[in-house]
């Protein structure tokens, strides 16, 4: 039990250390701060610069509370849990594993470091990207982890900061759906991870921005604003209840498994769901609802 409260004080100190430097450094191309407020003003810029929807204001609805949601889930929640949990779970499965004599290093496929540079990139961002497309169709499939990603497409006004507006338990989903797969190609270090979760964070932007584009022919591998808004209609298409156009980064998984949905240009339809008028709008009764509907669910 001692290992387990050091590895957690460890976590919120290393952690802590971690963000004061990201801050007041800007002389490496990895800061993840500084990097997500580069690619936010860069993506804002192009929403002014070119907007789909020329009524919708630059300032759209909860485009404050969008970006609070934005640093909220990509630093502090890092540092109020996601850190210290990730890391006490790790090293209980690794602990589970010694248990019946095997290591996670056992279930190692491939080791990325030892293939050419851009190869195994290519091969990490693809193997992150497939799993986190099936974690989102999970999200939409299952009626409690529904609950949670509630919160996402409770945004009724698309624009760039509502790409990072999500419930904390998803990334906990995300990650832990992710371990496995992502330890079988182990090798990869933190400027790797960086590159791709950069890119990754580009691609999110542009999907939730007030742009009309699509990218020609690049449309079926890379998603895009015009098919990311058929992900948020509140009309369901007529042949899935679950919705459509899962795609994180790459559209190419919607194709190939025949999740895609483009009916005619998305422009001005309706975003949300069925009974969002009854969403709460603020950050921590949002941050509730889920365990509220359950309360409810048990009254019931």
């Amino acid at each position: 039990m001692e290992k387990y409260i050091d590895i957690i004080q460890n976590s919120y100190s290393g952690y802590w250390r971690y963000l004061k430097h990201e801050l007041i450094s800007i002389n490496h191309w990895d800061n993840y701060f500084y990097g997500l407020i580069i690619i936010s003003l860069v993506v804002w810029g192009l929403e002014i610069a070119f907007p789909w929807r020329k009524n919708q204001s630059v300032f759209r609805k909860d485009f404050w509370l969008d970006t609070f949601y934005m640093f909220f889930n990509f630093f502090l929640l890092n540092l109020i849990v996601l850190i210290a949990l990730s890391n006490t779970v790790s090293e209980l499965f690794n602990d589970a594993l010694s248990v019946v004599g095997l290591s996670l290093s056992s279930f190692q496929f491939i080791s990325i470091s030892e293939l050419p540079k851009a190869l195994g990139l290519f091969i990490f961002f693809i193997v992150s990207d497939f799993v986190q497309w099936n974690t989102h169709r999970l999200l939409h499939r299952i009626p409690i982890l529904w609950d949670f990603h509630k919160v996402h497409h409770s945004v009724k006004e698309m624009g760039f900061a509502a790409h990072l507006r999500y419930h904390w338990m998803e990334p906990v989903l995300y990650k832990s759906l992710l371990y496995i797969p992502i330890a079988i190609i182990g090798g990869f270090d933190a400027q790797d991870v960086a590159f791709v979760h950069f890119f990754s964070i580009a691609i999110g932007h542009l999907n939730h921005a007030n742009l009309g584009w699509n990218y020609g022919p690049l449309k079926y591998i890379l998603n895009n604003p015009e098919m990311h808004i058929w992900h948020h209609a509140k009309e369901l298409p007529p042949h899935s209840i679950y919705g459509s156009n899962y795609g994180i980064t790459l559209s190419l998984w919607d194709y190939l498994f025949k999740t895609d949905y483009i009916p005619h240009n998305g422009r001005d339809i309706e975003l949300g769901f069925h009974d969002d008028d009854k969403f709460p709008k603020d950050f921590i009764s949002q941050e509730l609802y889920p365990w509220s509907q359950k309360s409810e669910k048990k009254k019931s």
